[in-house]
């Protein structure tokens, strides 16, 4: 056993000595992201997205579904999508709509200010273990559930995937960087 436990010891080290401050600084990043977004939440008279320009990038059933998001969430979707664009200028116009339109399933439900704070503060994984009720069975399920929206309003099947996928992407690159965008926004 002391054997065992010297060579995971002397493993160890230079295995997560790579990959720890690495996560460690990119979940840093993420929740002073988060943190900035629950400030900038609270009131949706202080939101100011450029919806014109937003909608020049979208087809016209997706730009209903747009316009049918609370205007914190649009501010935020154009966000993503211009930090998406300045590193990725070429990037695929699906993508790019996806960005736009990611967290469109949360406009199933309004949410009051309270519950904006609440939902900001719960990490998914832990919204998604509890019963799928009010703002935070929202939260937890807004990729799937902007995904049915997309679809019912005949948005690209593309786009419409990639925010089922922008909370856990997988293997597709385009739904993974959508996710790191929208994590460091």
């Amino acid at each position: 056993m002391l054997r065992v436990r010297n060579r995971l010891s002397s493993i160890l080290p230079s295995m997560t000595s790579l990959r720890l401050p690495e996560r460690v600084a990119r979940k840093a990043r993420g929740y002073a992201a988060k943190v900035r977004r629950l400030v900038r939440s609270v009131r949706a008279s202080d939101a100011h997205p450029d919806d014109a320009w937003a909608a020049a990038l979208l087809t016209p059933g997706e730009a209903r579904v747009y316009r049918g998001m609370d205007p914190r969430d649009r501010e935020h979707a154009c966000r993503v999508t211009l930090h998406l664009l300045r590193e990725h200028p070429g990037a695929d116009p699906q993508l790019v709509a996806a960005a736009l339109l990611h967290d469109c399933g949360k406009s199933v439900r309004p949410y009051r200010v309270a519950e904006r704070v609440l939902v900001g503060l719960v990490p998914t994984r832990l919204a998604r273990l509890l019963p799928p009720l009010g703002a935070l069975g929202i939260r937890a399920r807004h990729p799937e559930l902007g995904a049915a929206l997309l679809v019912n309003a005949g948005a690209r099947a593309r786009v419409a995937d990639l925010v089922a996928l922008h909370h856990r992407p997988a293997a597709d690159p385009d739904a993974a960087l959508l996710h790191h965008y929208d994590d460091q926004e």
